[in-house]
């Protein structure tokens, strides 16, 4: 049987068409190609980002800012040493931007001025961690990334 070239020009239509699809097929319905929103309340977390830049420029107004220090017990978080750490109230989130799954929010508890971020929760890789405190009615925010 000869083929033309009308019909090989459909033929390679067809084929690459076949080849596109079985791609976006695969992508789109394998969970190894699964990814994540980076939050679900976009929206919502875009009206707060102002207020977020208030605490920074807030918390550039501190003689020191929050230092971090990877230890054998995991993360450990060092207050300012020129600020009672028992007015100090507000929470810490990491997340983890490969995997929403593994993100977590801890209250800061403080007996002295460091907080300790276990080493058991968290994973290899790359860290977003936002401090959001509270000293005396002022608001500051701390964040930064690292690998751990």
């Amino acid at each position: 049987m000869k083929i033309n070239w009308g019909t090989g020009i459909v033929i390679a239509f067809v084929a690459f068409i076949s080849f596109i699809m079985y791609f976006i097929i695969t992508m789109s319905t394998d969970a190894k190609y699964d990814f994540d929103l980076v939050t679900e309340d976009y929206y919502g977390q875009e009206l707060e980002f102002q207020e977020d830049l208030n605490k920074e420029e807030h918390s550039k107004t501190l003689k020191t800012n929050i230092t971090w220090k990877k230890t054998e017990d995991g993360i450990n978080l060092v207050f300012p040493k020129d600020i009672d750490f028992k007015n100090i109230e507000g929470k810490v989130f990491l997340y983890r931007p490969s995997n929403k799954q593994f993100d977590f929010e801890i209250p800061i508890s403080l007996s002295n001025h460091n907080l300790l971020i276990p080493d058991k929760r968290l994973l290899g890789g790359r860290w977003n961690i936002t401090v959001d405190w509270t000293y005396n009615t002022e608001s500051y925010i701390y964040k930064t990334e690292i690998t751990y």
